[in-house]
């Protein structure tokens, strides 16, 4: 039987807030004044800001970049405010104290 993956992998960064929402499942019309909206607006903000950086660094177009390491979580909207593989505390590392 043939897999099939209705949500495709994400390949590269975006500087349209409409395709980052997508990401979700969301739209811009979705969002409100609530918190978590508010939020979502500034993670897209800081979102965007690391994929400046990274395109300056890298001299490449966002399409030719991908966030990872600490940056990772901003890829999806509302993923920094949720449990990811990243906050689990068995991923982190271990204290000698």
């Amino acid at each position: 039987m043939k897999k099939i993956n209705p949500i495709p992998e994400i390949v590269g960064e975006t500087t349209d807030v409409e395709s980052w929402l997508m990401r979700a499942g969301l739209r811009f019309s979705d969002l409100g004044d609530d918190a978590a909206s508010i939020a979502i607006r500034r993670q897209w903000r800081e979102y965007q800001a690391a994929v400046h950086r990274c395109c300056v660094t890298l001299h490449q177009p966002p399409l030719g970049v991908q966030l990872s390491g600490d940056y990772a979580n901003l890829r999806i909207p509302g993923a920094a405010f949720t449990n990811c593989a990243i906050d689990r505390p068995s991923s982190r590392p271990q204290s000698l104290d």
